[in-house]
């Protein structure tokens, strides 16, 4: 299959390294050169972000909304594209946005599809993220066998893109609320002079299984942020996110204040490049032991 793809960070080049690899023809595009580059040298074809689209079906891994906005919800791009052309969107997305880019794909004579995923860089050089989508079955049953190549699971959740977002924006808001809750009680743990690692290597042995728990939590036990799969600002935006989408259905996520206050101190203090993990690093400034 020929398919466009827009976004080349460490999730999108990951991903659209499995679809090369998985004998698909990819036109990649990317804001910075440098990862075309390397791509191209895996088999991808630069291209324009018209050129992408031209191809009929495109995947788009963009950071936030402005950037979807800027870069794929232009109308010279939109007008340019093949009737019917597909555009399916993985990244994490507001719902707002999502609502946005289904009517002016519409308007166009295009189809939107959300399909954001959850996992890091590894799941994702594994082929093995969990999919969430939304929308019209036949669309989606058309790049299941793209989705296939990229992800363990799909899981549609709706018959409107927003659906999925708003499945993505509150799994990744449960992710920052255990990221924290862990860093707390690691550190009480510190506090008390024992060794946090040891402390998170107890409770996930049984009780807290999962990558969630597991991978965080030896970040956060040993204060080691690294690889970043996921940046701290990456992290403040999706609970910005978590935050609107409760504010417009009236439902409080008083976890969420906090939340956010505690990533707004780790980038205050420097940690922009940081895995989100790192917001242990704001538990352990309120505790006095940084």
């Amino acid at each position: 299959m020929k398919i466009g793809f827009i976004g080349l960070g460490g999730m999108g080049s990951a991903m659209a390294r499995n679809l090369i690899d998985a004998g698909h023809t990819v036109l990649a595009w990317n804001r910075s050169p440098d990862p075309v580059t390397e791509l191209a040298a895996a088999g991808a074809v630069p291209a324009s972000i018209s050129e992408a689209f031209a191809t009929g079906i495109v995947l788009s891994m963009l950071a936030d909304d402005q950037a979807v906005t800027d870069r794929l919800l232009d109308p010279r791009v939109l007008t340019a594209a093949p009737a019917g052309a597909l555009h399916v969107n993985m990244a994490t997305v507001s719902t707002a946005l999502a609502i946005q880019a289904r009517r002016e794909h519409a308007e166009h004579g295009l189809r939107y599809l959300a399909a954001p995923v959850f996992g890091r860089t590894d799941a994702a050089r594994a082929g093995n993220l969990t999919i969430v989508t939304s929308g019209d079955p036949d669309t989606i049953a058309e790049v299941q066998p793209l989705f296939d190549v990229l992800g363990r699971r799909t899981w549609t959740v709706g018959d409107a893109p927003e659906h999925a977002n708003l499945v993505k924006i509150l799994g990744n808001y449960l992710i920052a609320c255990s990221i924290e809750a862990m860093a707390e009680a690691s550190a009480v743990i510190e506090a008390g002079g024992m060794n946090p690692a040891t402390f998170i290597e107890v409770l996930t042995d049984n009780l807290f299984t999962g990558p969630v728990f597991t991978g965080y939590g030896r970040m956060i036990g040993n204060r080691d942020y690294e690889p970043v799969n996921f940046r701290l600002p990456l992290g403040l935006k999706d609970v910005q996110l978590a935050l609107a989408s409760g504010l417009e259905r009236n439902v409080p996520l008083p976890f969420g204040g906090v939340l956010r206050d505690a990533f707004v101190d780790a980038l205050a203090h420097g940690q922009t490049d940081q895995d989100w993990a790192a917001v242990t690093e704001t538990a352990r400034r309120r505790a006095g032991l940084a």
